[in-house]
């Protein structure tokens, strides 16, 4: 069963094979919505390095399935029990589908939401996701753009803007407070460097790459470390900053095996390490746990509430997301091999539908 004025099919970017590029293919637009769903004309669409765990089989999904969890577009069509958004509005998708409602964590406080196990999963990321001219979203995880927000931003802060604004939230820090973040030339971190700055919060952003630590200059940093020069060293350097035993809290938005116990190590006594990346293993010194007092919390995506707050922050103190922008659904391949190479500035962004997305910013 259809939607009127809905083509029955349309193109989208799969994975097939693990380890082989996206490939184009027509399929059905959509199946009839469930009551809390959403269709949405895909505008634009962003690449996370969460994807490259899809395609090389990190994470596990079943095949062929429409790839990208950070959509952004016109919602076209509502499920029956939809409230809160309608046709016509502009929207950064939500992450999972199918809430089931019941859940400790549906009836719990409002950003726990994203926690539910009972969903249907994640699009992009088990289901189908944005690299499509339409995709479905969950009405209850998606929230409305705020107009001064481009798509291709709003995609671009799906997961990234999302994820970094809520280990924000939860770091209990105040003005003038000393910041770390471990991997902040990325994806997530120049994000997070900015929102933490609108905070007031002083911030020290620590990386291992050239052009991830000139990002961290460019958005103006208040200090920028190398993390190649040690761990010893950066912890001196971080203590002669703060004039204390290190920052107050310290975001790890970095996946590598040693970045864990670096950014423990670089937090002040009685301080919160906040984890967001996901490495296979990593290792946590028993020094910093026990006889330092380091506080450890974990932190995935926040909720509608919690991302909607983060759009208008972004929007109410002019942040920059860096991006890369690419043409229609044929360059996806090309954006994996950019984000591979490790020399991509901030996000790459997928323009789906150039008409409305020239529309978008001409306005």
């Amino acid at each position: 069963m259809g939607i009127a004025g809905i083509p029955s099919m349309m193109t989208a970017a799969q994975v097939v094979q693990l380890n082989k590029p996206h490939e184009l293919n027509q399929v059905e637009t959509f199946h009839e919505l469930r009551s809390h769903d959403l269709l949405i004309k895909t505008v634009a669409a962003s690449l996370c390095h969460t994807d490259l765990m899809i395609i090389d089989g990190t994470l596990p999904a079943s095949l062929p399935m429409t790839a990208s969890h950070e959509g952004a577009g016109i919602v076209i069509a509502t499920g029956d029990a939809v409230n809160n958004i309608k046709v016509g509005e502009r929207v950064m998708s939500g992450l999972p589908l199918n809430l089931c409602g019941q859940c400790e964590d549906c009836l719990g406080p409002e950003d726990r939401v994203q926690y539910c196990k009972h969903t249907e999963g994640s699009i992009g990321l088990g289901m189908d996701g944005a690299f499509a001219d339409y995709h479905v979203a969950d009405s209850r995880t998606t929230s409305l753009i705020p107009d001064t927000v481009n798509f291709a931003e709003a995609a671009a802060l799906a997961c990234a803007g999302r994820t970094v604004y809520r280990a924000i939230k939860i770091c209990g820090l105040g003005v003038g407070d000393y910041l770390a973040i471990i991997g902040a030339g990325g994806g997530l971190g120049h994000l997070g460097v900015q929102f933490a700055q609108a905070k007031g919060f002083k911030v020290i952003a620590i990386d291992a790459r050239d052009a991830s630590l000139e990002l961290c200059k460019e958005i103006g940093a208040d200090h920028v470390l190398d993390a190649r020069d040690g761990q010893h060293r950066i912890i001196v350097e971080v203590q002669k900053i703060t004039g204390t035993s290190g920052a107050n809290a310290t975001l790890n938005l970095s996946a590598h095996p040693t970045a864990t116990q670096m950014a423990c190590a670089v937090t002040k006594d009685h301080g919160t390490m906040i984890q967001v990346a996901g490495p296979e293993k990593t290792t946590i010194s028993i020094f910093d746990l026990v006889f330092r007092d380091i506080n450890i919390k974990g932190t995935m995506l926040a909720g509608s509430k919690c991302s909607a707050e983060m759009l208008e922050e972004y929007a109410k103190h002019g942040l920059k997301v860096q991006m890369e922008t690419f043409h229609g659904l044929r360059q996806v391949p090309e954006m994996v091999l950019a984000l591979h190479s490790g020399a991509l500035k901030g996000k790459a962004v997928c323009v789906v539908d150039a008409d409305r997305y020239a529309e978008d910013i001409a306005q």
